[in-house]
């Protein structure tokens, strides 16, 4: 039988229970055993290995619930130094996909790039949106959970029978998600919905990211809509498919029937006290993005009352056409800052059991719990830390170049 392993820190961060000072975790054949005082563990496992990290707090890996790696190469989107409003991103955005003609071998050098760095900022799961195959063909070199989703988007009938072709070709392991509901046809995102629901799979989708979605979606008109009818993006006559009486993109999807405890909203800016409500009610998870709603200037989630509401979030960086800087460490930075009278232990939660629950990985990773992986992150403390609130403030304003040190055994 493999030896167990008793790693002990000034701190261990088991996320699912109290911050524990002198504490340790017992890891026996890499999966958690037990997860307590120092002093009672060692007299419950005399026979375990020892191994020592001072000055350190062990924490669970970090969890980046939403990025696009197959955006990496387009780095230089989000080197403006801000964009005059969120379509006027999108169309920076679709000119440089099309000008910049990267070659696949770029285009994968740049998302291997991103993904090594997230690895070595001590993430251990990512959920990686896309239009093509890219982030499946990566995972085997990611030593962690990387969970990529094939998008889809889409208004006209032609595309939809094209997608509706590539889902019945699509092997049970594929996992899809539908782009947003201003860019997809209700019937294209209940048919991904169906799929997924099916399969156990779960299902992410950009929602209420600018203010202008919800005004499109329910009266036809507002910056959003003329943007996209200017492309031809839309069918003509173009129907709104909401109320226009109870408007809100939250409200939308649940009339569809897409809301449920494997759908995850990401963003999720522009949501109204009752439709809060209605995702606690159905169980659906929210992911948070500060970065990126920061960089193209769509607002500040309503975190508070998420929190209020029993939902814990997810945080996810985006992707680097929208974000600087792809570190976890940095979004739980800037979420303390835009959203001052939260606790910090909710926003270290937020970035690795909320992940982990979104991505349907929590019996996996985002908590010291038995039965989790034991790879794990030993954090310096480069300040003494003589309460778990002081640990916890220390863990959330950390700089984004933080490195941490990988336990692996």
């Amino acid at each position: 039988m493999t030896t167990p392993i008793l790693h002990r820190a000034p701190w261990v961060v088991p996320v699912a229970g109290p911050a524990l000072p002198d504490g340790a975790v017992l890891v026996r054949a890499g999966r958690i055993v037990e997860t307590g005082p120092f002093a009672a563990l060692t007299g419950k496992y005399p026979d375990a290995g020892l191994r020592e990290h001072p000055g350190r707090a062990l924490t669970p890996a970090l969890i980046n619930a939403h990025i696009h790696l197959e955006l990496s190469h387009l780095f230089i989107t989000a080197l403006k130094e801000r964009v005059a409003g969120f379509t006027d991103w999108i169309a920076t955005l679709l000119d440089l996909r099309l000008s910049h003609q990267a070659t696949g071998d770029e285009i994968e050098a740049a998302a291997r790039a991103v993904l090594a760095r997230q690895q070595e900022q001590g993430v251990i799961a990512l959920g990686d949106i896309g239009n093509t195959d890219l982030g499946s063909r990566l995972a085997p070199e990611f030593s962690g959970f990387l969970r990529h989703f094939q998008e889809f988007l889409g208004r006209s009938a032609k595309t939809r029978r094209s997608v509706q072709a590539q889902l019945a070709a699509m092997p049970d392991d594929r996992l899809c998600c539908a782009h947003a509901p201003y860019s997809t046809h209700p019937e294209l995102i209940r048919s991904l919905k169906e799929r997924a629901r099916r399969l156990r799979h779960p299902f992410p989708i950009h929602v209420a990211e600018p203010d202008s979605e919800a005004e499109m979606l329910s009266r036809g008109s507002g910056e959003l809509f003329s943007f996209l009818d200017g492309r031809r993006f839309l069918e003509h006559p173009y129907q709104p498919p909401a109320p226009i009486d109870n408007p809100g993109s939250v409200r939308y999807l649940h009339d569809l029937g897409i809301l449920d405890p494997l759908t995850i909203c990401v963003h999720a800016v522009h949501v109204a006290p009752e439709e809060i409500r209605i995702l606690a009610d159905t169980g659906a998870r929210v992911c948070l993005c500060p970065g990126s709603n920061r960089y193209l200037g769509v607002g500040t989630a309503p975190v508070a009352a998420y929190l209020a509401s029993g939902i814990l979030p997810a945080l996810g960086t985006d992707s680097v056409a929208s974000n600087p800087e792809l570190s976890l460490w940095r979004e739980m930075r800037l979420l303390r800052a835009d959203h001052t009278a939260i606790e910090p232990a909710q926003v270290f939660a937020m970035a690795t059991l909320g992940g982990a629950v979104a991505l349907g990985l929590a019996e996996e990773c985002g908590s010291l719990s038995p039965g989790r992986t034991g790879r794990m992150l030993a954090i310096p403390l480069r300040e003494e830390c003589k309460s778990a609130a002081q640990l916890y403030d220390l863990l959330t304003r950390f700089n984004h170049n933080l490195q941490p040190e990988w336990v692996n055994d």
